[in-house]
């Protein structure tokens, strides 16, 4: 009788201590005030308003369709996101990470030829009908795909190709003078692995070479080892077309809206509504005090405080993104109804 009290004691705390867990995982909502923005003030509000617009539309809760259709007639963007908005912050989660992505720029061929030889393929839609396993980069660099027609282009550059895949969109200069745009069409399923943090592990390169002008002037003087290197991520990412896009526009976003430089993030959706609008306090070299709008994810983007910059297209934008990991602070712009509701304490 006692052993069997016993166990059901054990089974009430565990219980218990599953439902603390539980609640201390579950988002937590606190709502600010505007002035206790850092900055806000001295943003651009308009530009943060220009970009909010065109993918506001998108956003299917009934609380925002008339605030996106009262933004169009805005002339004061301040005075705009003050009225509709609650600033709230999302808790739990740990220190806030900000990181930063952009829109490659390479050079390619609609034909294997010459340098040209990495291709950039479609998505293989013969393996989902069948079911089948998506083949790994290793084996698709070995040829698996080949002769199925999926070639978009072939770039020169293995770590240009392979950078496109962690950006997920780009521009591709092709030699007859025109331009490809192509974007994110979907991944093999595979586990993605971090190249670079493999190849600083192997002592390969030195965490401050872990960049991509380091990665690829080593990989020009090791292409085998390189690629071997370059291998050790599995996932592989296939991109599809953008026809009839504006090349002035920025990429397609995840709400497949064209996204704007440093107005974009990347968020998680679990816990930051796509489409909203987020004050963003990064610190570090390059700081920033401005209102940006969540219009993309990613796979590594994971939490409440968690965000990558989108910086614009081509190399300086690669290479300012490529210096972004700093903390600070995110703090997302909810209608007043919405904040009420997740934050009713204020």
């Amino acid at each position: 009788m006692r052993s069997a009290f016993a166990a059901f004691a054990l089974l009430c705390a565990l219980a218990i201590a599953a439902t603390a867990a539980h609640a201390q995982r579950m988002p937590r909502y606190k709502a600010l005030r505007f002035d206790q923005l850092l900055g806000w003030g001295q943003d651009d509000h308009a530009a943060a308003l220009r970009a909010f617009l065109i993918s506001c539309p998108d956003i299917s809760a009934p609380e925002w369709a008339p605030i996106c259709a009262f933004g169009a007639s805005q002339t004061n963007a301040k005075a705009f996101f003050e009225t509709f908005f609650t600033p709230v912050v999302v808790r739990p989660g740990s220190q806030a990470l900000f990181t930063g992505y952009f829109e490659p720029d390479l050079d390619g061929s609609r034909t294997q030829q010459g340098r040209y030889q990495y291709p950039i393929y479609r998505m293989p839609k013969a393996y989902l009908k069948t079911g089948a396993a998506m083949p790994t980069r290793q084996e698709i660099d070995n040829g698996t795909l080949k002769g199925m027609n999926l070639e978009i282009a072939w770039v020169d550059d293995p770590v240009e190709a392979y950078y496109l895949h962690i950006q997920g969109s780009g521009r591709i200069n092709l030699t007859d003078g025109t331009t490809v745009r192509v974007g994110y069409a979907g991944e093999n399923g595979h586990v993605y692995r971090s190249a670079a943090q493999e190849m600083v592990r192997q002592g390969l390169i030195t965490y401050a070479q872990a960049s991509i002008e380091g990665i690829r002037n080593w990989v020009s003087r090791n292409p085998q080892r390189g690629q071997l290197a370059l291998q050790h991520n599995s996932s592989y990412v296939f991109f599809r077309e953008l026809k009839n896009h504006d090349l002035s526009l920025g990429p397609m976003g995840a709400l497949d809206r064209p996204i704007t430089a440093l107005r974009t993030i990347a968020v998680d959706p679990k816990y930051t509504q796509l489409g909203a609008p987020v004050w963003l306090e990064k610190g570090g070299q390059f700081a920033m005090r401005r209102l940006v709008i969540a219009q993309d994810v990613g796979s590594a983007i994971k939490g409440p405080q968690r965000a990558d910059i989108f910086f614009g297209t081509g190399d300086i934008a690669g290479k300012l993104a490529g210096q972004t990991k700093n903390g600070g602070r995110m703090v997302v712009l909810l209608p007043i109804a919405i904040a009420n509701r997740l934050a009713p304490e204020g």
